[in-house]
This record gives structure tokens, sequence and C-alpha cells, in this order.
């Protein structure tokens, strides 16, 4: 997990608890873009309390807070876990047989990899290989 992330995560778990951060990503040189989620669902007013909140952090990096939408991003071990069953897209960091990218159900996430049925087969990706994973939707 990045340093920044887990900052975010640490400043946020003290004013706001019960959200969870699904993505802290750099977008472009000066600009962060971090999805989160709460059990009541994300409005405006939570993204704008959460910039307030983090506003110090990241005076000097533009923050763009959203909702996780209907393709959300899954960056941890409990995240796989808890959709299992769901439509994923996985993608590597390098080609594994052949590929970078894996679309199919998540048909099992350990603690040290998520395994997905593909259409080219059934393939076990550990974490640290993962570039980028969400749900597709539909």
């Amino acid at each position: 997990m990045q340093p920044v992330q887990t900052d975010i995560e640490n400043r946020l778990a003290a004013v706001e608890p019960d959200v969870e951060v699904l993505l802290c990503e750099r977008i472009a040189a000066e600009k962060m873009r971090l999805v989160i989620d709460h059990p009541a669902g994300v409005d405006l007013a939570l993204c704008e309390r959460v910039t307030v909140h983090l506003s110090e952090l990241l005076r000097d990096v533009g923050l763009e807070v959203s909702s996780p939408g209907p393709e959300r991003p899954l960056t941890k071990p409990d995240h796989f876990r808890r959709y299992v069953g769901r439509r994923a897209r996985v993608r590597t960091r390098e080609p594994r047989e052949g590929h970078k990218s894996f679309t199919g159900e998540l048909v099992d996430a350990s603690d040290v990899a998520v395994t997905v049925a593909a259409e080219s087969g059934v393939v076990s990706i550990p974490y640290g290989d993962i570039n980028r994973g969400n749900l597709v939707a539909g």
C-alpha cells in the first residue's frame, strides 16, 4: 500500500471511522484521486467532509474524492474476498500466460492471491502482481 494512502486512512479513522478508502492514486502531477465507501453510501456532503479533513495533508495537491460506482476498485485482499462470485477485471503488472488483463468470476481470494475464472482459463494472481482490479458492471 502507498504511504500516502496509509496516512490518509489513519487521518480519516480518527474523524470519519466508517469511511473506507478503496483507492488512492495520482492522476496527474499535482492531482490525487481518492475513492471512498461508507456503509450508508457516499454523497456529496461526505466527499466534502473528507476533502476538508485532508486539506492540510494534501495542500500542495488537488484532491478528487468520489464514490466507488458500479465498477468499484478492488485493492486489498478483503475487497476481493467480499466480492467472490462477482465478475471482475484484474490487470497485472507483467504478462501472465500472454495476458495482462483477466476478466471473469472471482472464484477465490486468499491472503496471498486472487483466483479468476477468465475466458482464457482459471488463473491465480498474487496480490503483488496486480496493477489494478475492479468489479465489472453487468
